[in-house]
């Protein structure tokens, strides 16, 4: 019998209820998190670069992790949301493809999934600020750590088997981009995976395809029929990503970050974090703490 291995998990940050009203109102947000959303009450509206979607009653909404996106309510809000960091074994996000906001009508279950997980995850909302300025930062991350270390065995695997259901709601035909590719060849996964663990390093297509056994060129055309990208492109990318995060996480200089994400020189770093990103490093920067441009 084929035996399917479950490749990602998430972390809990947040869990609560809301109640929002025109403050809540946020432009070119983008976390290193996933938000998830079931709305009860009232109106209002995410949006990405390619599409716009009202909030209403009756339904879910997601919005991948790194996904540049907008947050507002014209009047009155009600929401219950869980925010989660995901993990993967290969290195690649099960939303890779998929970086943009989704929406699916709720059942009786995923309400149900809500409620349970909030009564098993008290005191786990943001509790200061719905602004992601003010939340967004180091010390609120170590400790939502810190409290998953505390749950118990039980609570942190119902905990994870709810978020696990609810983003299935997600990967429905129709609402998520499957991708038709056949299964990854393992030296393209053992690949992926030094990259990930070795971003702070210098890599190379030649040493690559060396790990891997293969041409530089037969390597090259390999991977990026797998992954979309050529190496030097998706070597890039992760470190921007993992950039992305240290910007909104620590209070790292340019200059650390650029060193600790593999770059030579912090000004080489800032030309392929703008290429990647469309805004300079202390644009980004000014824009996740005041969660505006």
């Amino acid at each position: 019998m084929f035996k399917r291995v479950l490749k990602h998990n998430f972390s809990l940050l947040n869990v609560d209820h809301a109640d929002l009203d025109i403050k809540w109102n946020y432009k070119n947000v983008i976390s290193p998190y996933y938000r998830l959303y079931y709305i009860d009450a009232g109106e209002g509206e995410l949006s990405d670069v390619t599409t716009t979607l009202q909030l209403e009653p009756g339904y879910l909404f997601i919005i991948p992790s790194f996904t540049l996106c907008n947050l507002s309510c014209q009047n009155y809000l009600s929401q219950y949301f869980i925010q989660f960091f995901e993990e993967s074994s290969d290195g690649i996000s099960l939303f890779a493809n998929n970086r943009s906001i989704m929406k699916v009508k709720a059942t009786d279950v995923d309400i149900q999934n809500f409620i349970r997980l909030l009564q098993i995850n008290p005191g786990r909302g943001i509790n200061r600020s719905d602004n992601p300025s003010i939340y967004e930062k180091d010390i609120f991350y170590k400790e939502y750590r810190e409290l998953n270390n505390q749950q118990s065995m039980s609570t942190f695997l119902e905990t994870q088997g709810i978020i696990l259901q609810l983003v299935s709601r997600f990967l429905m035909q129709g609402v998520f981009k499957h991708n038709e590719e056949n299964q990854i060849p393992v030296k393209i996964l053992d690949a992926i995976s030094h990259i990930q663990l070795n971003l702070h390093k210098a890599l190379s297509v030649s040493e690559l395809s060396k790990r891997a056994n293969q041409n530089s060129d037969y390597f090259s055309r390999l991977f990026q029929q797998h992954t979309g990208e050529r190496p030097v492109n998706y070597i890039n990318e992760k470190r921007i990503e993992r950039a992305q995060y240290l910007i909104v996480t620590t209070q790292m200089t340019f200059a650390q970050i650029a060193a600790s994400t593999g770059f030579e020189n912090v000004f080489y770093f800032s030309k392929i974090f703008k290429k990647i990103t469309g805004m300079a490093p202390g644009k980004y920067k000014q824009q996740s703490e005041i969660a505006h441009l």
